[in-house]
């Protein structure tokens, strides 16, 4: 596992961490099942405070992209499946929503779009 975290970057530290193994573990760069540091080791090989890890390794908990068990460790989840199946479940509540809300389709559509580009810093 490989992260490099940039001061000078607007991103804090613990959303790099978190960006950075979300992405290694859905790319198969980390595969399923494979141990991370612990949060100090990890915290330590980056210059980080344990709790900036620790915050960055509870938001890939909730995202279900890692998962602890207990003293045996934190290790990467089968989260393809999972993010796919959460993805499809908030794609059909916003359609329902924006359906309830009067907009037609192409509103809906450009809705997503922009809030697509803002979250992934396109434009």
């Amino acid at each position: 596992m490989t992260l490099k975290i940039h001061i000078d970057d607007s991103a804090p530290p613990y959303e790099q961490v978190r960006a950075q193994i979300s992405e290694q573990a859905r790319s198969g760069t980390l595969p399923v099942g494979y141990r991370l540091p612990t949060v100090r080791g990890l915290a330590e090989s980056l210059g980080l405070a344990a709790n900036t890890v620790a915050k960055a390794y509870r938001a890939l908990e909730t995202d279900g992209v890692i998962e602890t068990r207990g003293r045996n460790g934190t290790f990467v989840a089968a989260a393809g499946s999972a993010a796919a199946r959460e993805a499809a479940t908030a794609a059909q509540s916003y359609a329902e929503r924006a359906l309830r809300l009067g907009l037609d389709e192409a509103e809906a559509l450009s809705t997503v779009r922009d809030a697509l580009r803002a979250a992934y810093g396109t434009h």
